[in-house]
Protein backbone atom coordinates (compact mmCIF):
# COMPACT_ATOMS: atom_id res chain seq x y z
CA UNK A 1 0.00 0.00 0.00
CA UNK A 2 1.40 3.44 -1.05
CA UNK A 3 2.32 5.78 1.74
CA UNK A 4 1.09 9.39 1.88
CA UNK A 5 4.54 10.74 0.96
CA UNK A 6 4.68 8.60 -2.19
CA UNK A 7 1.20 9.75 -3.20
CA UNK A 8 2.14 13.43 -2.81
CA UNK A 9 5.29 12.94 -4.91
CA UNK A 10 3.20 11.48 -7.73
CA UNK A 11 0.80 14.46 -7.65
CA UNK A 12 3.62 16.99 -8.08
CA UNK A 13 3.57 18.18 -11.70
CA UNK A 14 6.81 17.50 -13.53
CA UNK A 15 8.74 20.55 -14.73
CA UNK A 16 10.44 18.58 -17.45
CA UNK A 17 9.72 20.12 -20.89
CA UNK A 18 7.57 18.11 -23.28
CA UNK A 19 9.31 15.46 -25.34
CA UNK A 20 9.49 17.40 -28.60
CA UNK A 21 12.35 18.39 -30.86
CA UNK A 22 11.64 22.07 -30.28
CA UNK A 23 11.43 22.03 -26.49
CA UNK A 24 14.30 19.57 -26.13
CA UNK A 25 16.42 21.67 -28.51
CA UNK A 26 17.00 18.92 -31.02
CA UNK A 27 15.96 20.90 -34.10
CA UNK A 28 18.48 20.84 -36.95
CA UNK A 29 20.63 23.97 -36.99
CA UNK A 30 23.14 25.58 -39.30
CA UNK A 31 25.96 27.78 -38.10
CA UNK A 32 28.16 29.37 -40.75
CA UNK A 33 31.87 29.04 -40.27
CA UNK A 34 33.44 32.42 -40.93
CA UNK A 35 36.63 31.90 -42.87
CA UNK A 36 38.68 34.12 -45.12
CA UNK A 37 37.18 32.29 -48.10
CA UNK A 38 33.65 33.39 -47.15
CA UNK A 39 34.16 36.75 -45.45
CA UNK A 40 36.49 38.42 -47.96
CA UNK A 41 34.30 37.80 -51.05
CA UNK A 42 31.30 39.11 -49.11
CA UNK A 43 33.05 42.39 -48.36
CA UNK A 44 34.17 42.80 -51.96
CA UNK A 45 30.74 41.94 -53.42
CA UNK A 46 28.98 44.45 -51.12
CA UNK A 47 31.51 47.14 -51.95
CA UNK A 48 31.36 46.58 -55.71
CA UNK A 49 27.52 46.50 -55.65
CA UNK A 50 26.89 49.44 -53.31
CA UNK A 51 29.20 52.03 -54.88
CA UNK A 52 27.55 52.05 -58.36
CA UNK A 53 24.09 52.11 -56.74
CA UNK A 54 25.13 55.08 -54.59
CA UNK A 55 26.55 56.93 -57.59
CA UNK A 56 23.27 56.35 -59.44
CA UNK A 57 21.22 57.67 -56.52
CA UNK A 58 23.45 60.76 -56.30
CA UNK A 59 23.04 61.33 -60.04
CA UNK A 60 19.24 61.28 -59.83
CA UNK A 61 19.32 63.51 -56.75
CA UNK A 62 21.55 66.05 -58.51
CA UNK A 63 19.15 66.11 -61.46
CA UNK A 64 16.55 67.71 -59.19
CA UNK A 65 16.54 71.52 -59.32
CA UNK A 66 15.67 73.23 -56.05
CA UNK A 67 15.47 76.81 -54.80
CA UNK A 68 14.81 77.57 -51.11
CA UNK A 69 13.68 80.95 -49.74
CA UNK A 70 13.56 81.54 -45.99
CA UNK A 71 10.86 84.16 -45.36
CA UNK A 72 10.58 83.90 -41.56
CA UNK A 73 11.66 87.51 -41.04
CA UNK A 74 10.47 89.14 -44.27
CA UNK A 75 9.73 92.86 -43.99
CA UNK A 76 6.20 94.20 -44.16
CA UNK A 77 5.47 96.17 -47.33
CA UNK A 78 6.22 99.89 -46.96
CA UNK A 79 7.05 99.55 -43.27
CA UNK A 80 10.25 98.96 -41.32
CA UNK A 81 9.00 95.98 -39.32
CA UNK A 82 9.09 92.24 -39.88
CA UNK A 83 5.81 90.47 -40.49
CA UNK A 84 6.60 88.14 -37.59
CA UNK A 85 6.75 91.08 -35.23
CA UNK A 86 3.76 92.80 -36.83
CA UNK A 87 1.31 89.93 -36.36
CA UNK A 88 2.53 89.50 -32.77
CA UNK A 89 1.84 93.16 -31.98
CA UNK A 90 -1.47 93.38 -33.87
CA UNK A 91 -3.31 90.27 -32.68
CA UNK A 92 -2.59 88.12 -35.75
CA UNK A 93 -3.69 90.76 -38.26
CA UNK A 94 -2.52 89.63 -41.73
CA UNK A 95 0.74 91.01 -43.05
CA UNK A 96 2.03 91.11 -46.62
CA UNK A 97 5.65 90.99 -47.73
CA UNK A 98 7.46 90.52 -51.03
CA UNK A 99 10.81 88.84 -51.60
CA UNK A 100 12.61 89.11 -54.96
CA UNK A 101 14.69 86.11 -56.00
CA UNK A 102 16.44 84.81 -59.06
CA UNK A 103 16.37 81.38 -60.68
CA UNK A 104 19.81 80.80 -62.15
CA UNK A 105 18.72 77.91 -64.37
CA UNK A 106 15.61 76.59 -66.06
CA UNK A 107 13.37 74.31 -63.99
CA UNK A 108 12.28 71.85 -66.65
CA UNK A 109 9.54 69.28 -66.26
CA UNK A 110 6.96 69.19 -63.48
CA UNK A 111 7.56 71.97 -60.94
CA UNK A 112 6.23 71.90 -57.38
CA UNK A 113 5.92 74.49 -54.62
CA UNK A 114 6.50 73.42 -51.01
CA UNK A 115 6.41 75.14 -47.66
CA UNK A 116 8.93 74.12 -45.02
CA UNK A 117 8.86 74.44 -41.25
CA UNK A 118 11.60 73.85 -38.69
CA UNK A 119 11.61 73.18 -34.94
CA UNK A 120 7.96 72.14 -35.29
CA UNK A 121 7.27 68.88 -33.46
CA UNK A 122 4.26 67.39 -35.22
CA UNK A 123 5.40 64.02 -33.85
CA UNK A 124 4.46 64.89 -30.24
CA UNK A 125 2.25 62.11 -28.90
CA UNK A 126 -0.61 64.31 -27.72
CA UNK A 127 -0.52 66.33 -30.93
CA UNK A 128 -0.65 63.23 -33.14
CA UNK A 129 -3.64 61.86 -31.19
CA UNK A 130 -5.54 65.16 -31.23
CA UNK A 131 -7.99 64.35 -34.04
CA UNK A 132 -11.31 62.61 -34.60
CA UNK A 133 -10.96 60.13 -37.46
CA UNK A 134 -14.67 59.29 -37.35
CA UNK A 135 -15.53 62.96 -37.83
CA UNK A 136 -13.06 63.23 -40.72
CA UNK A 137 -14.97 60.41 -42.43
CA UNK A 138 -18.04 62.66 -42.51
CA UNK A 139 -19.78 61.16 -39.47
CA UNK A 140 -20.72 64.38 -37.74
CA UNK A 141 -21.92 64.19 -34.14
CA UNK A 142 -22.50 66.81 -31.48
CA UNK A 143 -19.90 65.12 -29.24
CA UNK A 144 -16.46 64.99 -30.87
CA UNK A 145 -13.84 62.54 -29.66
CA UNK A 146 -12.28 63.32 -26.28
CA UNK A 147 -8.89 63.10 -28.04
CA UNK A 148 -9.68 66.53 -29.53
CA UNK A 149 -9.70 68.30 -26.15
CA UNK A 150 -9.13 71.20 -25.60
CA UNK A 151 -9.97 71.88 -29.26
CA UNK A 152 -13.33 70.05 -29.30
CA UNK A 153 -15.70 72.96 -28.60
CA UNK A 154 -15.65 76.71 -29.15
CA UNK A 155 -18.05 79.55 -28.51
CA UNK A 156 -19.88 81.15 -31.45
CA UNK A 157 -22.63 83.76 -31.16
CA UNK A 158 -22.81 83.09 -27.44
CA UNK A 159 -23.33 79.35 -27.89
CA UNK A 160 -20.89 76.50 -27.30
CA UNK A 161 -20.61 74.49 -30.51
CA UNK A 162 -18.54 71.44 -31.51
CA UNK A 163 -15.57 72.21 -33.75
CA UNK A 164 -15.22 70.66 -37.20
CA UNK A 165 -12.56 69.54 -37.83
CA UNK A 166 -11.61 69.24 -34.17
CA UNK A 167 -8.21 68.68 -32.57
CA UNK A 168 -4.82 70.36 -32.33
CA UNK A 169 -3.63 69.22 -35.77
CA UNK A 170 -6.52 70.83 -37.64
CA UNK A 171 -6.44 73.91 -35.39
CA UNK A 172 -2.80 74.57 -36.36
CA UNK A 173 -3.38 74.30 -40.12
CA UNK A 174 -0.74 76.19 -42.12
CA UNK A 175 -2.46 79.28 -43.55
CA UNK A 176 0.16 81.46 -45.23
CA UNK A 177 -0.70 82.37 -48.83
CA UNK A 178 2.29 82.10 -51.18
CA UNK A 179 2.27 83.31 -54.78
CA UNK A 180 5.06 83.72 -57.34
CA UNK A 181 5.19 86.02 -60.35
CA UNK A 182 7.89 86.94 -62.85
CA UNK A 183 9.41 90.30 -61.94
CA UNK A 184 8.48 91.81 -65.30
CA UNK A 185 4.86 90.62 -65.18
CA UNK A 186 1.74 91.27 -63.13
CA UNK A 187 0.43 87.72 -63.60
CA UNK A 188 1.19 85.06 -61.03
CA UNK A 189 2.65 81.71 -61.98
CA UNK A 190 -0.46 79.52 -62.51
CA UNK A 191 -0.80 76.80 -59.91
CA UNK A 192 -3.14 73.92 -59.06
CA UNK A 193 -4.53 73.44 -55.55
CA UNK A 194 -5.47 69.81 -56.21
CA UNK A 195 -3.37 66.72 -56.81
CA UNK A 196 -1.15 67.52 -53.84
CA UNK A 197 -2.54 64.96 -51.36
CA UNK A 198 -2.04 61.20 -51.31
CA UNK A 199 -4.80 59.47 -53.28
CA UNK A 200 -5.21 56.90 -50.49
CA UNK A 201 -5.78 59.70 -47.95
CA UNK A 202 -8.36 61.53 -50.05
CA UNK A 203 -10.25 58.40 -51.11
CA UNK A 204 -10.18 56.46 -47.84
CA UNK A 205 -9.39 58.57 -44.76
CA UNK A 206 -11.32 61.76 -45.51
CA UNK A 207 -14.99 62.05 -46.49
CA UNK A 208 -17.44 64.93 -46.57
CA UNK A 209 -20.88 64.62 -44.98
CA UNK A 210 -23.71 64.12 -47.50
CA UNK A 211 -25.58 67.08 -48.90
CA UNK A 212 -24.73 70.76 -49.00
CA UNK A 213 -21.60 71.44 -46.94
CA UNK A 214 -22.80 74.75 -45.52
CA UNK A 215 -25.99 73.09 -44.29
CA UNK A 216 -24.14 70.01 -42.98
CA UNK A 217 -21.77 72.17 -40.90
CA UNK A 218 -24.46 74.60 -39.72
CA UNK A 219 -24.34 73.31 -36.13
CA UNK A 220 -20.54 73.33 -36.00
CA UNK A 221 -17.97 76.08 -35.72
CA UNK A 222 -14.54 76.51 -37.27
CA UNK A 223 -11.33 75.78 -35.35
CA UNK A 224 -10.21 78.63 -33.10
CA UNK A 225 -7.21 79.69 -35.22
CA UNK A 226 -8.97 79.49 -38.60
CA UNK A 227 -10.14 82.52 -40.54
CA UNK A 228 -12.63 80.59 -42.71
CA UNK A 229 -15.00 77.71 -41.96
CA UNK A 230 -14.17 74.28 -43.37
CA UNK A 231 -16.69 74.57 -46.22
CA UNK A 232 -14.98 77.75 -47.55
CA UNK A 233 -11.34 76.66 -47.69
CA UNK A 234 -11.23 76.85 -51.49
CA UNK A 235 -13.56 79.55 -52.88
CA UNK A 236 -12.59 78.70 -56.47
CA UNK A 237 -13.35 74.97 -56.42
CA UNK A 238 -16.38 73.59 -54.59
CA UNK A 239 -14.99 70.06 -54.93
CA UNK A 240 -11.94 71.03 -52.87
CA UNK A 241 -13.80 72.01 -49.70
CA UNK A 242 -14.79 70.41 -46.44
CA UNK A 243 -12.79 67.51 -45.06
CA UNK A 244 -11.62 66.69 -48.59
CA UNK A 245 -9.74 69.94 -49.00
CA UNK A 246 -6.27 68.86 -50.06
CA UNK A 247 -4.40 71.52 -48.06
CA UNK A 248 -6.11 70.13 -44.95
CA UNK A 249 -5.37 66.52 -45.92
CA UNK A 250 -1.68 67.28 -46.52
CA UNK A 251 -1.41 69.01 -43.14
CA UNK A 252 -3.21 66.22 -41.28
CA UNK A 253 -0.50 63.73 -42.34
CA UNK A 254 1.86 64.59 -39.51
CA UNK A 255 5.62 64.76 -40.06
CA UNK A 256 8.00 62.41 -38.28
CA UNK A 257 10.80 64.95 -37.78
CA UNK A 258 10.79 68.54 -36.48
CA UNK A 259 12.15 69.92 -39.76
CA UNK A 260 9.90 69.06 -42.68
CA UNK A 261 8.34 70.30 -45.87
CA UNK A 262 4.87 69.72 -47.29
CA UNK A 263 3.58 70.01 -50.84
CA UNK A 264 1.78 73.32 -51.31
CA UNK A 265 0.99 73.72 -55.02
CA UNK A 266 1.68 72.27 -58.47
CA UNK A 267 2.57 74.56 -61.35
CA UNK A 268 -0.15 74.37 -64.01
CA UNK A 269 1.84 73.39 -67.10
CA UNK A 270 -1.24 73.58 -69.33
CA UNK A 271 -0.98 77.39 -69.32
CA UNK A 272 0.86 79.26 -72.05
CA UNK A 273 4.46 80.04 -71.14
CA UNK A 274 4.73 77.33 -68.50
CA UNK A 275 4.31 74.14 -70.54
CA UNK A 276 7.95 73.13 -70.12
CA UNK A 277 8.46 74.37 -66.57
CA UNK A 278 9.82 77.60 -65.09
CA UNK A 279 12.36 79.63 -67.01
CA UNK A 280 15.39 81.13 -65.32
CA UNK A 281 15.24 84.78 -64.41
CA UNK A 282 14.03 87.19 -61.71
CA UNK A 283 10.83 86.43 -59.80
CA UNK A 284 8.97 87.84 -56.81
CA UNK A 285 7.53 85.80 -53.95
CA UNK A 286 4.48 87.44 -52.37
CA UNK A 287 3.57 86.22 -48.89
CA UNK A 288 0.37 86.82 -46.99
CA UNK A 289 1.96 86.20 -43.61
CA UNK A 290 -0.44 84.64 -41.09
CA UNK A 291 1.36 81.71 -39.50
CA UNK A 292 3.48 82.49 -36.38
CA UNK A 293 6.63 80.43 -35.83
CA UNK A 294 9.10 82.73 -34.08
CA UNK A 295 7.49 82.14 -30.68
CA UNK A 296 8.96 78.61 -30.65
CA UNK A 297 12.18 79.56 -32.52
CA UNK A 298 10.90 78.02 -35.72
CA UNK A 299 11.49 79.08 -39.31
CA UNK A 300 9.42 79.09 -42.48
CA UNK A 301 10.63 78.61 -46.02
CA UNK A 302 9.26 78.43 -49.55
CA UNK A 303 10.74 75.80 -51.86
CA UNK A 304 10.53 75.52 -55.64
CA UNK A 305 11.56 72.06 -56.82
CA UNK A 306 11.41 69.58 -59.63
CA UNK A 307 11.43 65.81 -59.18
CA UNK A 308 13.34 62.86 -60.58
CA UNK A 309 12.67 59.18 -61.08
CA UNK A 310 13.26 58.68 -57.34
CA UNK A 311 11.33 61.72 -56.09
CA UNK A 312 12.71 64.94 -54.62
CA UNK A 313 16.24 66.03 -53.85
CA UNK A 314 17.76 63.80 -51.17
CA UNK A 315 21.48 62.97 -51.45
CA UNK A 316 21.62 61.14 -48.11
CA UNK A 317 20.77 57.69 -49.48
CA UNK A 318 23.33 57.95 -52.28
CA UNK A 319 26.05 59.12 -49.87
CA UNK A 320 25.18 56.30 -47.47
CA UNK A 321 25.51 53.67 -50.21
CA UNK A 322 28.86 55.06 -51.39
CA UNK A 323 30.25 55.27 -47.85
CA UNK A 324 29.15 51.73 -46.93
CA UNK A 325 30.50 50.37 -50.22
CA UNK A 326 33.84 52.15 -49.77
CA UNK A 327 34.18 50.91 -46.18
CA UNK A 328 33.46 47.33 -47.26
CA UNK A 329 36.08 47.53 -50.01
CA UNK A 330 38.61 49.03 -47.61
CA UNK A 331 37.93 46.37 -44.97
CA UNK A 332 38.14 43.68 -47.62
CA UNK A 333 41.56 44.91 -48.77
CA UNK A 334 42.87 45.23 -45.19
CA UNK A 335 41.65 41.76 -44.22
CA UNK A 336 43.07 40.30 -47.44
CA UNK A 337 46.51 41.74 -46.65
CA UNK A 338 46.33 40.38 -43.09
CA UNK A 339 45.22 37.00 -44.40
CA UNK A 340 48.04 36.76 -46.95
CA UNK A 341 50.76 37.88 -44.56
CA UNK A 342 49.71 36.25 -41.29
CA UNK A 343 47.66 33.16 -42.09
CA UNK A 344 49.04 29.64 -41.79
CA UNK A 345 48.97 27.02 -44.49
CA UNK A 346 46.53 24.13 -44.48
CA UNK A 347 49.31 21.64 -43.63
CA UNK A 348 50.33 23.70 -40.59
CA UNK A 349 46.75 23.84 -39.38
CA UNK A 350 46.34 20.05 -39.72
CA UNK A 351 49.55 19.32 -37.86
CA UNK A 352 48.70 21.39 -34.79
CA UNK A 353 49.37 19.46 -31.54
CA UNK A 354 49.76 20.34 -27.85
CA UNK A 355 53.47 21.04 -28.36
CA UNK A 356 52.95 23.48 -31.25
CA UNK A 357 54.32 26.92 -30.19
CA UNK A 358 52.01 29.99 -30.31
CA UNK A 359 54.11 31.82 -32.91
Amino acid sequence: MATSSETSDQNVKSRRPAESAFKQQRLPAWQPILTAGTVLPTFFVIGIAFIPVGIGLLYFSDEVKEHVIDYTYCMKEDENITCAEYIRQNDMEPCTCQIPFNLTEDFKGDVYFYYGLSNYYQNHRRYVKSRDDSQLLGRLTSTPSTDCEPFAYAEEDGKLKPIAPCGAIANSLFNDTLTVRPQDSDKNVPVLRTGIAWTSDKDIKFRNPPGDLKTAFANFTKPINWRQPVWMLDPDNSENNGFQNEDLIVWMRTAALPTFRKLYRRVDHSQVGFSTGLFKGPYVLRVEYNYPVTDFDGTKSFIISTTSLLGGKNPFLGVAYVVVGALCLLLGIVLLVIHVRCSKSTTEMINVNPRTPYT
